[in-house]
């Protein structure tokens, strides 16, 4: 299916067995809702589909992924070239032998914690925490309460940007804090984790503490993009927000949260450019009072409209 054109598609891009759309507003696909429209969004049906796309397009076309877009900000004059997002035929989640899940590349974390509880597997119960789907979450080796991405995979499926079908051991991602050596033009489809046997009662009981303690300490019902920035080592990136005195500070209709001084929030009618400037101003603050720079963990994608600050 395609909801561009043919002939306007057949000039620019090859075709797939997925879907293509032009011009196509992506602030509904992030949890900020904000920024501008991407030049073709694409959804492959399947990773061979992907692979024969990424293996036919130009190779001068700008490509970029988008998970579920809980950790972006789309900059409000859009993103120039491809867009792919995977859709929920990637969403899957499979037991295998020795104890591990087998998931596809636009499963959620919360989705695979769930299915782990189900199947009496602990160890993944901290991805219940994370809101995300598993290709970023491979990429920034995302983590909480106590457990990280690098501490239970065992392989990752990935797809170039050629279009090679590539599959990947743990140990070639050389995982760090919040970092992994994913080739920046890498596509998760799949990801295979590794689970032990646990109490199921247990199990549910760690999600459900972790679903109590990220609905007190965080503003989980907002439009936010979760935690902006990294932890500078030795340090926890709120407490220095706070005692810079960046708590409640506002750009337009952007806000530093009062609840988690490390998120930012959209109070309704932000634009990216006020988001990414008052980060911006957060992190002049920070640096101003503690010489410390704070790096962002959200990425930030597209193009400024004129006049943007940011």
């Amino acid at each position: 299916m395609t909801t561009a054109t043919s002939s306007n598609i057949s000039s620019k891009l090859p075709s797939i067995r997925g879907e293509i759309e032009a011009n196509a507003p992506l602030a509904p696909l992030t949890w900020f809702r904000v920024g501008g429209n991407a030049e073709w969004l694409v959804s492959p049906y399947d990773t061979e589909d992907l692979s024969d796309f990424l293996k036919k397009i130009d190779p001068s076309m700008p490509i970029r992924v988008l998970g579920i877009g809980s950790n972006v900000i789309i900059r409000d004059g859009g993103v120039s070239g491809v867009i792919i997002r995977l859709p929920r035929r990637f969403s899957w989640v499979k037991r295998e032998e020795g104890n591990r899940l087998r998931c596809g590349g636009s499963t959620l974390g919360m989705m695979i914690s769930k299915v782990a509880a189900a199947e009496s597997l602990t160890n993944l119960e901290f991805m219940r925490g994370i809101p995300g789907s598993i290709g970023g979450m491979i990429r920034m080796n995302a983590g909480a309460y106590g457990g990280d991405i690098s501490k239970i995979l065992i392989q990752v499926t990935l797809v170039r940007r050629n279009g090679d079908i590539e599959i990947w051991p743990v140990e070639k991602l050389n995982f760090a804090y919040r970092y992994s050596e994913l080739p920046e033009d890498a596509i998760v489809t799949e990801a295979l984790f590794q689970g032990q046997p646990g109490d199921k009662d247990k199990i549910e009981a760690q999600m459900n503490k972790i679903i109590a303690e990220r609905e007190a300490s965080q503003p989980v019902r907002s439009r936010t993009g979760g935690s902006t920035f990294k932890n500078p080592e030795g340090y926890k990136a709120w407490e220095l927000i706070d005692e810079a005195g960046c708590r409640g500070l506002k750009i337009g209709d952007a806000e530093v949260s009062t609840k988690h001084a490390n998120f930012l929030l959209n109070l309704g009618d932000a634009t990216a450019a006020d988001i990414e400037n008052l980060g911006e101003e957060v992190r002049a603050r920070v640096k101003a009072k503690f010489g410390i720079t704070l790096e962002w963990e959200i990425k930030r994608i597209g193009h400024k409209l004129d006049g943007d600050k940011a």
